[in-house]
């Protein structure tokens, strides 16, 4: 169903919270606004699922009951440029109703028999929509000049289509201000004009394509409405994916840096840095060999996996890293402590050879190699996710040393407190005291 909300007789403030809730939600598809509300009744509408973009073809079929019998007077209010930011930005979202530029606007919601909005419309191109109108209407737009509106004679037993262009330019947070409301102004005109005409009317407010305003506040140094105290991240790399013969991802790998150190270097080489090739990688249901290619390195990661009756489930190894330069080679051994369930990714902050070792030097020669894998992560098996990993398992384990060292003085605190617990409960007092007011007790002594 169209995304669109039936807001009755509610004000703009619970339309602009609506537009507010969907601002996560865009992503490549161009989106326009469109709030329509009506001197009729309109049809309502049930509430899309959040994220939901609706199209050209779901509005012309919501049109077509609205425009399907009688005359109607449609005006359209079409801006230059418009978008959900405008409302959220300068609506007074957060209680700042003195601060909104849309009063006029908002005082036609609330006063119209009904009205619904579509807060993402597909956009695909600047003339759809009065196309559209123009096709659900059969009449011939009309460009009417706000001024002159007053003068205009309408014949209301047939059907009408008044366009009413309205700019938007948007050089800072302040000229964007000031044009919406001038924009509100002229839309309070005209509605005051076809009022004191006694003209039914049904009204369209969208734009002719979709505005920035809200990605311009970060460029004025000017703090908006409320923000998170939260510091941009930096663009994050795509994981290296090999897909197989039927083009489904089969092998996963991201790593922050791939660190090596060849024999008599004193410093590291970081290959993550560089564009590798997957030629000579491979994949099947029990062995998969992910091969990046870089200019002078070759790094290879061969995995396995197989079922352990013990657990009753299927586990991958990373069996061996292999690096290739230049006639030398060097192997690792991996599969020791680089392990997860066959359906889940393997996690590891760092995967070093010569620290906290989960690459064991397969023979004498690659001791002399260095390798540390920074916020390494792979899998070789179970991609159900398509391009996503599966569950991460982590290497560190859930017991560190900070964990045992807490738990062994608590115990030994424990054992402290409870001996000293049952020493005073051994304690007895005596069963006889010195009466000062009678007799002293006397003790026999003997030889």
């Amino acid at each position: 169903m169209a995304e669109s909300r039936n807001f009755g007789k509610g004000s703009i403030m619970s339309f602009i919270l609506f537009f507010a809730a969907f601002l996560a939600s865009g992503g490549s598809t161009a989106q326009v606004p469109l709030l329509m509300w009506s001197t009729k009744s309109l049809p309502s509408l049930t509430s899309p699922p959040a994220g939901h973009i609706t199209s050209m073809e779901e509005l012309a079929a919501y049109l077509t009951p609205v425009f399907g019998s009688g005359s109607n007077t449609v005006l359209l209010f079409l801006q230059d440029k418009l978008s959900k930011d405008d409302f959220t930005l300068f609506g007074g979202v957060f209680g700042n109703k003195q601060e909104s530029v849309f009063r006029n606007l908002e005082a036609a919601l609330q006063s119209s028999s009904s009205s619904v909005s579509f807060p993402a419309l597909e956009w695909t191109g600047e003339s759809s929509i009065p196309t559209l109108l123009q096709q659900k209407l059969g009449a011939a737009p009309l460009l009417v000049d706000p001024d002159t509106l007053s003068h205009l004679s309408l014949n209301t037993s047939i059907n009408n289509l008044l366009i009413i262009n309205l700019p938007y330019s948007c050089n800072s947070l302040k000229s964007c201000k000031e044009v919406l409301s001038n924009n509100d102004e002229i839309i309070g005109k005209v509605l005051s004009s076809l009022k004191a005409k006694d003209v039914s009317y049904t009204a369209v407010y969208t734009g002719l394509q979709p505005s920035q305003a809200i990605s311009m506040s970060p460029l004025l140094n000017k703090q908006v409405g409320r923000t998170l105290l939260q510091a941009p991240t930096a663009d994050v790399k795509a994981p290296i994916i090999f897909t197989n013969a039927s083009r489904f991802p089969c092998i996963m790998l991201w790593a922050q840096n791939l660190f090596i150190s060849p024999p008599g270097s004193s410093g590291f080489i970081d290959l993550a840095k560089e564009n590798a090739s997957l030629s000579g990688s491979m994949c099947n249901s029990t062995n998969s060999e992910l091969v990046l290619t870089y200019v002078n390195y070759t790094l290879s990661f061969t995995m396995s996996q197989r079922f352990y009756p013990v657990s009753a489930r299927n586990w991958f190894t990373l069996d061996s890293v292999q690096v290739r330069s230049s006639g030398q080679n060097a192997s690792f051994v991996g599969s020791h402590g680089i392990y997860a369930p066959a359906e889940y990714s393997f996690h590891c902050q760092s995967v070093s050879s010569f620290r906290d070792t989960l690459l064991v030097p397969a023979n004498q020669d690659s001791t002399q190699w260095k390798l540390n894998f920074v916020e390494f992560q792979i899998q070789g098996f179970g991609l159900s996710n398509g391009t996503n990993f599966s569950y991460a398992s982590d290497c560190a384990g859930f017991f560190t040393a900070g964990i045992w060292m807490g738990l062994i003085s608590s115990l030994l605190m424990l054992l402290i407190f409870v001996y000293g617990l049952h020493m005073i409960m051994q304690l007895n007092t005596m069963d006889r005291f010195d009466d000062p007011k009678g007799p002293s007790i006397s003790v026999p002594q003997s030889d």
